[in-house]
Parts: structure tokens; sequence; C-alpha cells
């Protein structure tokens, strides 16, 4: 934690300090309208920047006479020379024509700079303009990529992103070619990162073989904003969000960003703050607390990122990251689950918000993180050479959970009581990778090492003060074990090329060779040790840990067929591979007292047990045509398994069964761009998810499948003015055991208007004010059943709320 703080604070350091020299500053245009992110540079010199959200630029030169390359994706490059005079300041207006196609260039296909018109595979670019009107609109992060990207499922409204998969699978989230991912399956990607400080975001849909495990169903890589060389800039940005239903409906948020820099360095500190009070569904009514995997009601959250980069050389470059995220509860109001928990047990009319929460665990998430990325052109035979290090420390901590232990050596068959788990994560990992261009064909081909650490506690409370209290008084006693700790260790080695056989047509394919070594401590189930602590038996048999060994080779391949510029078709097959939580498969057991001692009658070991890991296979055909007047996306996808991941209810503990899995469907996006600036269109995922049984093919129980689902959208917008109204629509979705996940619809309006100075942005989600329950909800109905009453679990979605957000660049 400490190495990013201090680079901060130098960073604070370096940014005040602004040294006079020439400048030339102006707005980019097409049409009247601003180009946020074009690119400006300086030809035959490393001295570039792009527009802001308005279009400005601004640049630092010597005197003299320079041409100024002014470029945007889709639209015709332009040069401009100018003449520079000492201690001039230049203005300029610049207006750019669209080009017939676009094709920008992504990093998540291939891990080096790809045109998207030379990937074989689905690639969904959001970029800042459509990030941010979401934003800047009170859309939450999960929520505006699940509006945006079409096979990722609807966002819970809560902490997690528990069960928002792509393509009905474990999506891989990066920021920066990172992992956020970690083998112990938290769930709070989205829980880790302010959206102020998000530029872009890339994203691959299906199984990638290139980045090996976790990237079952594809990969969202989070672009953070960069520096812009010239004098210290600023931007402020302020926004309130309320439901208008009661005075503790509102929600604030503060941001505030400094970036300057020179031809030699350029670097950006961004820092976001958002203080939440209550939310309140459609019926007027408080949303019930998510006791299960946290909420974010009453919560406060910081976000510090400072971005740089270094010009060491003509051909060098260095880029160094570091971030420190905070978001944790700070209110004293929560879900009263009746005195002697009789809400949560039998009585659901007793279950109310109320004041007087308090507990010796906050409900948090904590990420400290470091990464250098080192870039080195025209090396060993002109190669360039890609060296990326990361460090990540990051702490979750979740709400008092009640948790039921039932065991014949207890007096009365069991006992119920309340704790809150803290868990750990510590990952290290150093990427290098080297590609060469020939003429037709070029390679990449490269290692990773990652190494990852964990362990987990929880803390008891009082369990006679934590009944009475209806769950709202959580004084802790003791602290014992909840997962098993352990350590994986990764070293791969990957290739991945790519051959034109034609101007048309090209050919890429790769394998990517991965070991993975697990090490599990030896871990006395969390059952008796809580038992113990609460002064049933002394000792316990702990279950053996060991070691275990995986060996996987994963291989891709694809062709690209070129239609016309702007249009492509392609066909890929590519593998990818997850290893099942550790912790929550390891250190299960069934015990008996005998004496003082917990004996073991089974568990869950390395040695008897091990751990089998999930290898997915996919098939992919898809179509895209990507101009200034239509961007149309359409693929169809199958993927299988021979093994399938089973989630035991109430505990969530995982088992690895020999079952065969698969998911089909068909994912698309179309925008149109039409004449007097408007917009129309929207996307779509329809996907199916069957396990094999008696050799029949059966739907995959909803807790785990993903319902599919549509939005549609109608937009407008001129120089100043600009609105969209938005629909969202989750469908049905049933199982092989009736079990159901219904659907919900969502109409939302967004909009911006720009003032004499600063943008002032605003929101209505929800407009219809429609009644919902959310779809984690719902699946956490069936999780914990048995557990408590159905409405102890009922988190029904946010109604009509308001947004008013404010920018200013300066």
């Amino acid at each position: 934690m400490k190495k990013p703080l201090y680079l901060i604070l130098i960073l604070i350091t370096i940014f005040t300090v602004c040294t006079d020299a020439q400048t030339i500053s102006g707005t980019i245009k097409s049409d009247a309208q601003p180009l946020s992110g074009a690119s400006v540079r300086i030809e035959g010199k490393k001295l570039e920047t792009s527009s802001d959200q308005d279009g400005h630029f601004q640049l630092q030169l010597a005197p003299g006479t320079y041409n100024l390359l002014v470029s945007y994706i889709g639209y015709t490059q332009q040069v401009q020379k100018v003449n520079l005079s000492k201690g001039q300041n230049l203005k300029l207006d610049l207006m750019l024509k669209p080009g017939n196609y676009m094709d920008e260039v992504v990093v998540v296909s291939s891990r080096k700079p790809t045109k998207i018109s030379e990937v074989p595979g689905t690639i969904w670019i959001v970029d800042n303009q459509r990030l941010q009107e979401q934003i800047r609109a009170g859309v939450s992060l999960k929520e505006a990529l699940a509006q945006l990207i079409p096979g990722l499922d609807a966002g819970p409204e809560g902490r997690t992103n528990y069960g928002q998969n792509l393509r009905g699978r474990n999506v891989l989230v990066m920021i920066d070619g990172v992992s956020l991912n970690s083998t112990r399956n938290v769930s709070r990607q989205f829980d880790a990162i302010d959206p102020f400080n998000i530029e872009r975001i890339e994203v691959l849909s299906g199984a990638s073989a290139v980045y090996g495990g976790g990237a079952t169903g594809g990969i969202i890589n989070i672009i953070t904003k960069k520096g812009q060389s010239g004098p210290t800039a600023f931007t402020t940005e302020a926004g309130a969000r309320s439901g208008l239903k009661q005075k503790n409906d509102l929600d604030i948020r503060i941001d505030q960003a400094i970036s300057g820099g020179n031809e030699n360095f350029t670097g950006r500190l961004g820092i976001a703050y958002q203080k939440n009070n209550a939310a309140y569904g459609a019926d007027n009514k408080q949303i019930f607390t998510d006791i299960t995997q946290t909420d974010l009601q009453y919560n406060q959250s910081f976000d510090i990122f400072a971005n740089t980069e270094f010009k060491l050389t003509t051909k060098q470059t260095l880029k160094v990251n570091a971030q420190y995220y905070n978001s944790g509860y700070v209110g004293n109001r929560d879900l009263f689950l009746g005195t002697n928990l009789a809400g949560l047990l039998s009585n659901p009319s007793l279950l109310e918000m109320r004041n007087g929460f308090v507990s010796s665990v906050t409900p948090q998430t904590s990420r400290a993180s470091i990464n250098a990325d080192y870039h080195a052109a025209d090396i060993l035979g002109g190669q360039d050479l890609y060296v990326q290090g990361s460090s990540r420390n990051e702490k979750f901590s979740f709400h008092p959970f009640p948790a039921q232990v039932r065991n014949a050596s207890v007096p009365g068959g069991g006992i119920l009581y309340g704790g809150s788990s803290t868990q750990r994560t510590q990952y290290n990992a150093l990427k290098a990778a080297l590609t060469k261009q020939w003429s037709a064909f070029n390679i990449t081909y490269g290692v990773d090492a990652d190494n990852e650490g964990f362990n987990a506690q929880q803390t008891l409370f009082d369990r006679t003060a934590t009944a009475t209290s209806g769950g709202l008084i959580n004084n802790g006693i003791a602290t014992t074990g909840r997962y098993p700790g352990y350590t994986v260790n990764s070293l791969s080695g990957f290739a991945q090329a790519q051959w034109n056989l034609t101007e048309k047509l090209s050919l890429s394919g790769g394998v990517r060779q991965q070991r993975l070594n697990v090490s599990v401590d030896d871990f006395a189930g969390a059952d008796v040790q809580a038992l113990i602590a609460y002064g049933l038996g002394q000792t316990a048999t702990p279950i053996p840990g060991g070691k275990n060994h995986y060996d996987v080779n994963l291989l891709n391949g694809g062709l690209v067929y070129k239609l016309s510029a702007p249009e492509q078709v392609w066909l890929n097959y590519s593998q990818g591979f997850s290893l099942a939580d550790p912790a929550k498969y390891y250190g299960q057991g069934t015990y008996q007292l005998v004496g003082t001692n917990w004996n073991l009658l089974n568990g869950t070991s390395v040695s008897t047990s091990p751990l089998t890991g999930i290898k997915t296979d996919q098939l992919e055909a898809g179509w895209r045509h990507r101009s200034k007047i239509i961007n149309a996306q359409l693929a169809a996808f199958y993927s299988w398994s021979d093994k399938n991941l089973a989630i035991v209810p109430i505990t969530l503990a995982v088992n690895v069964i020999d079952q065969k899995q698969r998911n089909l469907g068909v994912e698309g996006s179309l925008q149109v761009n039409l004449p007097d600036g408007f917009e129309v269109g929207g996307n779509g995922l329809y996907i199916k998810t069957q396990n094999k049984v008696d050799d029949s093919w059966k739907l995959q129980t909803v807790t785990t499948a993903s319902p599919s689902k549509a939005t549609a959208f109608l937009g407008w917008r001129n120089q100043s003015v600009g609105f969209k109204v938005q629909g969202f629509r989750s469908f049905d979705l049933t199982d092989a055991l009736d079990s159901k996940l219904k659907g919900y619809t969502t109409l939302d309006i967004l909009g911006n208007v720009k003032l004499p100075l600063g943008t002032l942005s605003f929101g209505v989600q929800n407009l219809l004010n429609k009644e919902y329950q959310t779809i984690w909800s719902q699946r956490s109905q069936l999780l914990y059943k048995g557990l408590a009453t159905p409405a102890t679990f009922y988190y029904a979605g946010r109604g009509r709320t308001y947004n008013l957000s404010y920018t200013i660049n300066y």
C-alpha cells in the first residue's frame, strides 16, 4: 500500500511544476460537433496529445515550423502546417471529415496493438463518450456495461457482480492488461475502480487461449485515462443522484483530476469520491440491505489513481500506474431480522430497515496496486518488446451473515450464529512478450509468471446480542478460520501468429502452455472452529492440505475474410481454462465430537479429492460492418466442456463434476447514425445453457445460467444538446427443475447540455418506476433456501431515480 501512496505524492509534486513554452491549442470538430479523443501529434517527434470531451487540445513546443497531424477513428487525417515564434500562443479550429470506415486498434485480442478488421473474433469497444454518457447520467458501472456489451448479463445493483457472466461463463476483468480476477472468485471486479478514471473498455467475447486461466467467457480490459502533454490541466466533476423518496435518498460524488507533462513525461492523477445513502424501490420503500454479498447503501468510496508515462528514448517508453481504492460501509442503518431472528427464520413480516447497526467488521473493499509497462521498439532484429510487472494487495470484508451448523454431537442438533469474513489476496505477476512484423506475417510470443496467495478469517459475534437485536448488534468475540489458505504459482509460455494469405484473407493461430502449482494449507472445518469458539469442544482434527499440479495446453485458430474495407466475416476456434475456487472446494468435512476433540470422519483434501480444472472449447462465426453510418456486428457461438461446476446451496461451496455442459447462442449489435444528429440502435443476446444428464440435454440451473437480454436506444444531439432514450430487457429463464428467473424491463433517459463553461449531464433511471426483483436477489433466494425466509433476500430494483452531473475542464 505504501508504494502507490509514495508515487502519488511524487506525482502531485511533478504535476504542479509547469515550464514556460510556446503553446498550440484549439478545438477539433466534425459537422460542428466536438470530437473527444482525437489524436494530435507532431510529425517526426515523440510529442502527442488527444482532445478532451469538448474537443479541446493543447501542446507546448519550441519555436519553429511543424506539421500537425490530426486524426480520429473513422475520419480522414488532416495535416496542418504551423509556424510558431517565440512566446506565441497559437489557437486553431480544425475540422475533420468522415472517412469511409472505422478501424480501431485494440490490445485485448492478441496482447499487442491490432486493428479490429484483422481480429477473427467478436470485439466490442466502449469508448469514453458512450461510457461517460451512462455514468454521468447516474448509471452504475456494472449496469452500464450490461447496457453496452451484448454478451454480458444484467448487473446486480449491490456490491457484487456474482453471476454477471459473459456468454454464460466466467469473464476475466483487467485494468490496463493486469488481471483483477483471482482463483478465489470473490466477484468484486467492478468494485475496483471509479469510472471517472476510465478512458475506454475493450471486450473480447468468448473463450480465449491467449490469456489463459479465467477467460472462458471472455475478457473485459478497462483502459485508464492518461495524462496529456502541455500545461497543467484540470478536470472537476460533481454529481448527485436521488429518487426523491426521503431526505436520506441522496448519493453524491466529487471527482478531481490533474494532468500535464512535456515531450518526455506525461502524467495524470485522478481522485474520485462517492457517498451513497439510502436506496428506494418503485414502491417508495427502502430496499433491503444485501446481507449475502454486502450492499452499496450507506457506502463511501475513494479511488486514487496515478498514471505516468516516461519516454526514455525515441524507441523506449515506461508507464507506471498506482492505485489505492477503498469502498466501505459508513452508516448505522441495516436490515432488522426480528427479535431472536424471527423474521429471518419464520415470520418475514418482521423484516424492516432500522437504525442501530454496529459491527466489529466493516463491510468493505480495499485495494492497493502498482504496475509498470516497458516497451522497446526495434530490438533483437526489429522486434518490439513488451514487459509488464504488477503487484496487488486486496482485502474484502463481508456483511454479518447467519450461519447454521447442524451436527448430531451438538445439543439440539445444531446452532445458529452470526459471523463476518475478511479475505485477503496478494497477487504478483511478471509478463514479457516479443512481437515481430514482416510484410505479410507477424508473430507474438512470450512468458507469463503469476503468484497468488490467499487467506481468510471470520469474526464470530456474540450470539445473544445478535439474536436479541435482530442482527443489528454484532460484537466480535472470537476470530477463526473461514477458508483454507492457499498459494497458486503459474508459469506459461505462448505464441500467437498471423499470416495474410491474400489482401482479403488472413489466418491466425496460437498455442499457450500453462503450468499451475497449487499449495493448500491444512484446515479444520469452519463450522467446527465456530463450535469450539462457542464452547463446544476444544480441538479439531484438520483436513490435510497438500499440493496439486496442472499442466494445460490451449489452442486457438481463426480466419478473417475482408468483404470490403469496413466489412469482414470470420471463423474461429479457441480454448479457455478455469480452475474452480480452491477455498470453496477444499476444507469441507464431516466431524464427530469425541471427548473434547472433533474427529474428522471424512473431508475434501488434496490427496483424496484433488480439484479438477475445467477446459472450455468454443467455435464462433461472425460478421461485422464498421463505418460512420452503420456499426454492426453479429456472431454465433457454441462452447462446450466435459466438466461442470456445481454450487452447494447455503455455503456456496463448489464441486467439479463429470458432466458435459454447453452454451450456444447469438449476440449482436447495431448502431445507425442518421441525418440531423439522430442515432438509433440496440444489442442483444440469445443464449441457452445445457447439461447432459442420462444421455439427454437438460437446462442448466438458473443459479448459474445466463438469461437472454436485449437493449434498444434512440438518440439525438447537436453541438450543444444531446438526448437518449434507452430500454433494457432481461428475459425470463427456466431450468430443468422448473426454477425460474423472472425478467424485467427498464427505461432510462440520458442527456447533456453544453454550458458556456462546462457540461451539465442528467439522467432518469427506471423512468416508468417499474417494480422488479434483481437477478441476484432471485438467485440468492434459491441458493440460501432452507437457511432463511425468501423475503430476507428480496432486493428490489431501484425505483425512478434522478441524476445531475457537472463537468468542467480547465
